[in-house]
């Protein structure tokens, strides 16, 4: 992919990100904070999921509900998202509605009011939404499989937080954190869309070169050591089926590693899409997981994904047990499976054929404006957008020696936590 945008920086540090693309009248606008549940401490998890919720909450000029249905009266949408290393806020408008995304990010960026009130009414709403994924099987599973891959890292909480913190976090925690990491030079803006790049670099100095510049926060991240022993962990809790998680760590995104990981993921389950809004799903009937365990009705559904971190992370195999079988013996056939591919029983044409699937979706994912937004962005967020423009090239040039190094170095038993989650209503599992 030809990397035609423009690329420039505010003397305050807001780095910007231009790609004109001039295929709609749409303009898609995000600006990408380096901030995310890998920021946090102990006390304080998931402030940067609740700050991101306190954005919406509105400014002196701007008060809360007004931007929503000025956005939506325009035709645009708007939306954000917090994760391990960073937060996004994004907007979606008509090319000549731009200008509202423009002076809204701007002012929220330096003038969100964190009203007590409102600090005390997104206290409950979160709670809640923690309360509820208490109730879901895989938010469980997923939660102890993550803890006991991270002992020392960050990466060992959930994005949404604990529930002790989110019961005694204050309003100014929440101040504090806004003021330290939503400045100029902790911020990406990338926008994508039907402008003129003189034009909209014109408009973003309007907007944004008079905010104040600082200095950004670095954050102290304990990395987490080598794993010395395979981990078991097991939940139980309400439902009727039996689940099973099995995390390998997992290489950062900017390690040499991360592609040859990817092919293999697409062999093992099927291509996983990096980006948030997908697009042009390929079915993973033809992968070896799928083959070994769905079509043998060990399980009913397996799944698969590898994430594009700062640090190293987890690739994850989640697996829906069939109600007729037990956990362990679709461990025992994951295993196998995973044993075929360490000895190399693995053909040239299914590895060609998992860097092409591989290949399409990520091409998929890069489609619409909205997308190619989000990718001049997020690619900054663990490395730079060079990194998706070489995507396609970088799979391309995987071999299998590539692949089977990858597979011997990190699917082996010491480098892996397996959990299972028991329901409580399904007597014998």
């Amino acid at each position: 992919m030809e990397q035609l945008i423009t690329k420039t920086r505010l003397e305050n540090g807001l780095q910007i990100q231009l790609k004109e693309i001039h295929s709609s009248p749409i303009i898609s606008s995000w600006v990408w904070y380096r901030v995310g549940s890998r920021n946090e401490t102990p006390g304080i998890t998931g402030i940067s999921h609740w700050v991101e919720h306190m954005q919406f909450k509105g400014t002196r000029q701007f008060p809360p509900g007004v931007m929503d249905k000025i956005i939506s009266r325009e035709g645009g949408m708007w939306n954000a998202f917090t994760f391990l290393d960073w937060t996004t806020f994004l907007e979606t408008m008509p090319a000549d509605k731009i200008d509202i995304a423009l002076k809204l990010e701007s002012d929220r960026m330096v003038n969100s009011v964190y009203d007590p009130a409102e600090v005390a009414s997104e206290r409950t709403v979160i709670i809640s939404e923690r309360e509820g994924n208490e109730n879901e099987p895989m938010f469980q599973l997923g939660e102890a499989v993550q803890k006991t891959a991270f002992s020392n890292h960050p990466y060992h909480y959930e994005i949404i937080g604990e529930m002790a913190d989110l019961k005694t976090m204050q309003r100014d925690d929440l101040y504090n954190y806004y003021q330290k990491y939503y400045i100029p030079s902790n911020a990406v803006l990338a926008i994508a869309g039907d402008f003129n790049t003189d034009e909209m670099l014109v408009k973003i100095n309007g907007y944004f070169a008079g905010l104040p510049s600082s200095k950004p926060a670095i954050p102290v991240v304990t990395p987490e050591p080598a794993a010395s022993s395979a981990q078991l962990v097991e939940v139980s809790g309400p439902g009727e089926t039996v689940f099973v998680q099995i995390a390998y760590h997992a290489p950062e995104a900017k390690h040499p590693d991360f592609f040859p990981f990817t092919v293999l993921d697409s062999l093992l389950t099927g291509p996983s899409g990096l980006n948030m809004f997908g697009g042009g799903g390929i079915s993973n009937k033809t992968s070896r997981l799928y083959q070994k365990l769905v079509e043998s009705q060990l399980a009913v559904g397996v799944h698969g994904g590898l994430s594009a971190t700062i640090d190293p992370y987890l690739y994850e195999t989640t697996m829906t047990i069939h109600p007729e079988h037990k956990p362990e013996e679709a461990i025992k056939a994951f295993d196998e499976e995973i044993d075929k591919v360490l000895q190399h029983v693995v053909t040239d044409a299914e590895i060609q054929r998992a860097i092409k699937q591989a290949r399409a979706l990520f091409v998929y994912g890069a489609e619409n404006i909205t997308n190619q937004g989000f990718w001049l962005g997020y690619s900054e967020m663990f490395s730079d957008y060079s990194w998706f423009t070489e995507y396609l090239d970088r799979l391309s040039k995987v071999r299998p020696d590539d692949m089977l190094r990858v597979a011997r170095k990190y699917l082996i038993d010491q480098n892996r936590v397996v959990g299972i989650y028991r329901p409580t209503a399904a007597k014998g599992m």
